[in-house]
């Protein structure tokens, strides 16, 4: 029987799912080091993660089981997809389902610093009535600086006009310009001209240590500035340093360098007690409407993979999508992509003395995925034969059913 290992609080829809479809479910609330996780995955064929939990090549390299991980979040960063793939790993995220969830969160923490809430509502928590516009904005007539124009940057570029605001972006790669935005050829170019930035790139080792004391020092006096991309990308020192000598008038933090595993564990930043400044423990996917859709699309990226093969939105595997075997058995198979695989499968195949129905064939960089359909069961010497070969990844034999053997 197949067994999914779900952590760190996934939606419960995921767990509904995959018992649905014949899955023995092991839910944990928080998230696993190292060790734990490799004991927790022995014996188990599916892994479902958030952010907090690292599934290292040490991890990938221990779990002989492990047929696919589904990182129930945008960012694939805490896996190592190089290792997941060369192991024959599936791994599947949802980088479309909380892009909502974590625009409206910027929107409301964009008007909430400009605006100063977070002075006045403290002041009157304190009992202190201080009423009084200073300090205090439209943003209408702003300018909005989003670096990385993905999916969420390009949401929130058209809400922000919708609001009033002009939008300039910076992104490294070629990218359409939704309404009136405006791309500018330099990061330095979008810093200096608007009057709040914020980051939303991805999690791609290159990103590390993107903005520091000399990206702040070019923003606008009196800008305000936004992370809620990764922890990594920003010095919380030098943020620190340019809120505390008044260059910055405020700034919203989604993302640190460290972040605690579990809800209630102790928090430390230089960040915290600064004015004008709203700390949030990484929750911009974290909406009960996001965390269902999220639950939901991965539960069933990683069912269709476990039945019938398919790698459809995988990020580290070809990409092929298939639906229900149109033969007796679907064999799937895993390869380092070098020339001559297809000929060599269909050559063994062949000589076992197995009929073709249907066959289709995908690489990705170093790594190809062809998957045959039979009109029979496969000799077990055929398939023997197949993992004695030189490019041998990992190899699946689904039934019509989709049962995994």
């Amino acid at each position: 029987m197949l067994k999914a290992l779900l952590l760190e609080n996934v939606h419960p829809l995921s767990v509904e799912i995959l018992t649905a479809n014949g899955v023995e479910v092991i839910t944990r609330s928080g998230a696993l080091d190292e060790n734990e996780l490799i004991e927790a995955l022995q014996g188990v064929h599916m892994l479902g993660i958030r952010s907090k939990t690292h599934v290292t090549q040490k991890v990938i390299e221990s779990c002989p089981d492990l047929v696919a991980i589904g990182a129930f979040c945008i960012g694939t960063n805490q896996i190592d997809l190089k290792a997941a793939a060369h192991h024959g790993v599936a791994v599947f995220n949802a980088p479309f389902s909380n892009t909502r969830s974590v625009v409206e969160l910027a929107i409301g923490e964009i008007i909430s610093l400009t605006r100063r809430l977070t002075e006045r509502d403290k002041a009157l928590h304190d009992g202190i009535w201080d009423k009084t516009a200073e300090g205090s904005h439209e943003i209408r007539g702003k300018t909005l600086g989003i670096i990385g124009y993905g999916n969420i940057g390009t949401q929130l570029s058209v809400l922000a006009e919708n609001l009033g605001m002009s939008v300039v972006f910076y992104d490294t790669a070629e990218k359409l310009s939704l309404g009136n935005a405006q791309r500018v050829n330099s990061m330095e170019d979008l810093l200096r001209v608007s009057d709040i930035v914020t980051i939303h790139v991805d999690g791609r080792p290159g990103n590390a240590g993107l903005f520091g004391e000399a990206e702040f020092a070019v923003m606008k006096p009196g800008a305000i500035f936004l992370n809620l991309s990764r922890g990594f990308v920003m010095d919380n020192t030098a943020l620190r340093n340019a809120i505390l000598s008044g260059h910055l008038s405020g700034a919203a933090v989604d993302v640190f360098p460290v972040e605690p595993k579990k809800r209630g564990d102790s928090f430390e930043s230089e960040l915290r007690g600064l004015p004008n400044v709203i700390l949030t423990p990484h929750i911009g996917g974290s909406t009960l409407e996001a965390q269902e859709s999220i639950g939901e699309f991965v539960a069933n990226k990683m069912k269709d993979y476990m039945r019938t093969g398919s790698t459809t939105l995988s990020v580290n595997l070809p990409n092929l999508a298939l639906e229900s075997t149109t033969g007796v058995t679907r064999v799937a198979f895993l390869h380092r992509n070098t020339p001559g695989v297809l000929a060599a499968v269909n050559n063994t195949l062949a000589e076992f003395g197995t009929n073709i129905e249907g066959q289709l064939l995908a690489t990705r960089g170093e790594i190809g995925y062809v998957v045959t359909d039979t009109d029979s069961s496969v000799d077990i010497d055929a398939l023997k034969a197949l993992k004695s070969m030189e490019q041998y990844i990992r190899i699946r034999v689904l039934p019509p059913a989709g049962v995994h053997h």
